[in-house]
């Protein structure tokens, strides 16, 4: 099986050298470069079209949140995780909004750093326990989004945006996606989801499916961002 191709982008060469040799000792990886600014990793997307993007927000110049998009627009099908030490849930909305697709702390275990690249490049979302919960509560202090008719947008971060949708949306979900819709939000994963419906995994991976392309959504992380902002969790 072809190995899963990783940029890594952190401005602090020590830190970034180190994560490259410990993930390099996977055979599930191969690190196709490394960076320590949105420039530089610009210039190695562009070259290597890598699977995955390990970002740090606090780059020099231009912060990792703010590249997103045009890391992305580099390399369309290109996945953006957000490895951090920033715990700031502006930090965390404008990620997802801007199309990460996971954000993680660097506090966090290498074992579980190689399973959340897993998930993420097998369409899951990943953000750290205690920055969902940031999520979570963030968007409950929000007042409710109208829910007859009138346009419903994702609120966007200063530079990112997230697509809109028109609450009636929900109206083409079934109970049984809604419910798969609030685990999502729950940051379950499939294998969580299938065991607490009682459901395959398989069936799981089709209701995620159907509900991104009902709310006209690209990641489980807007679909968690939806739900949440509507309290539907």
């Amino acid at each position: 099986m072809k190995p899963i191709e990783l940029l890594v982008v952190d401005d602090h060469t020590l830190f970034r050298r180190g994560l490259v040799a410990l993930l390099s000792q996977d055979g599930r990886f191969e690190v196709a470069g490394e960076a320590g600014d949105i420039g530089e990793a610009l210039r190695c997307v562009e070259r290597r079209k890598p699977d995955l993007v390990l970002l740090d927000n606090h780059l020099p110049g231009v912060l990792g949140v703010d590249g997103i998009a045009a890391l992305k627009d580099a390399a369309p099908g290109a996945r953006i995780l957000m490895l951090t030490v920033s715990e700031n849930e502006d930090d965390l909305a404008t990620a997802l909004q801007a199309g990460a697709d996971g954000y993680l702390l660097k506090t966090v275990e290498l074992d579980s750093l190689s399973e959340s690249i897993i998930k993420v490049l097998d369409g899951e979302s990943v953000v750290s326990p205690e920055m969902m919960t940031k999520l979570v509560a963030a968007f409950r202090s929000k007042p409710p989004l109208p829910t007859t008719g009138e346009a419903a947008p994702v609120e966007t971060g200063h530079n990112g945006s997230a697509p809109t949708q028109d609450d009636s949306a929900l109206a083409l979900l079934s109970a049984r996606e809604r419910e798969v819709l609030a685990l999502v939000a729950n940051g379950d994963s499939n294998k969580v989801i299938a065991r607490k419906l009682d459901i395959a995994e398989t069936t799981v991976k089709i209701h995620v499916q159907h509900i991104l392309r009902k709310l006209q959504l690209s990641s489980r992380v807007q679909a968690a961002v939806y739900a949440t902002g509507r309290d539907l969790t």
